[in-house]
């Protein structure tokens, strides 16, 4: 084994196979049987393309989307000090990165809910910069106009 050669094992308990066969009947579901696995922050998964092929689909992993949404909300309340133009650019930063690594065809429902995240910890943020009114969704539209948050972009294709 190659591992070997470089005095390298594989730890018995982190690794295993996984059962990841493609469903058989063309009416049968993908689920557990099936089998998913988590690798590089993405969830593979059988799912059907658009012409009705079973195929191999990813999408974020459930932990990467909630520690990178935490890791969001921290920043925010760390840095809700910050003048609004900065905390716009880096946000815009964070985004950007986000989508180009986890922008792959097949994931927009991901992307778009991280964007929605980080918009709604963004608001909850600064409205506790002051002790005058909460914006409300109405008045937080009208204030994401001045600084839009980048929209989510396909970056890499499946193809």
């Amino acid at each position: 084994m190659r591992f070997a050669k470089f005095g390298l094992t594989v730890h018995p308990e982190k690794t295993r196979l996984v059962p990841f066969n493609r469903p058989r009947k063309e009416d049968q579901k993908p689920d557990e049987e099936c089998g998913t696995f988590d690798f590089l922050g993405f969830t593979h998964y059988w799912g059907r393309s658009l012409k009705g092929n079973w195929v191999v689909k990813r999408k974020t992993a459930s932990k990467r989307l909630s520690s990178k949404i935490q890791g969001i909300g921290k920043w925010c309340r760390d840095n809700r000090h910050l003048p609004i133009k900065d905390q716009h650019k880096s946000l815009c930063v964070k985004l950007q990165g986000h989508y180009q690594y986890y922008g792959i065809s097949g994931n927009s429902r991901r992307l778009s809910a991280f964007r929605y995240a980080v918009t709604q910890l963004w608001m909850k943020w600064l409205n506790r910069r002051t002790r005058k009114g909460k914006r409300n969704w109405e008045s937080f539209n009208d204030f994401l106009k001045h600084f839009p948050l980048p929209m989510p972009k396909i970056m890499h294709s499946n193809i």
